[in-house]
């Protein structure tokens, strides 16, 4: 029997995950999170069209921080996810797979998202 030299309690936090691992883990993360908006997006538009007390109801929520701070988290998860869907669509056609051009794809979806993500913000607020 051939004795197996790995580790038996991985430390997480002394793993550097490369940046394309990354940009992957924030796909599904941002697709998880849209998952869960859908919920949330859907019951103010019930609620809004419900009757004109639903929707001033729904217009004074959305004028509190904690409810401008969802959407806005719910805006970059969607910026992220539709940029990052374009990433994978690119790569599938063939482009960008290579380490060097996947590595800068990867960085230039995160900024990407970043100033869409400061861009809702601005919208929002």
């Amino acid at each position: 029997m051939v004795k197996k030299q790995r580790p038996v309690n991985l430390e997480l936090q002394t793993i550097r995950f490369p940046i394309t691992a990354i940009a992957s883990i924030l796909h599904r993360v941002s697709g998880v999170i849209m998952f869960f908006a859908v919920a949330i997006l859907l019951w103010m538009l019930a609620e809004s069209l419900s009757s004109e007390a639903g929707f001033d109801a729904v217009k004074a929520m959305m004028s509190g921080f904690f409810a401008k701070f969802i959407v806005w988290g719910i805006l970059t998860a969607l910026a992220y996810h539709l940029v990052g869907g374009i990433r994978h669509l690119i790569m599938d056609m063939g482009y960008w797979e290579e380490l060097p051009s996947g590595n800068a794809s990867a960085q230039a979806a995160i900024v990407i998202t970043l100033i869409l993500s400061v861009l809702a913000g601005v919208w929002l607020w």
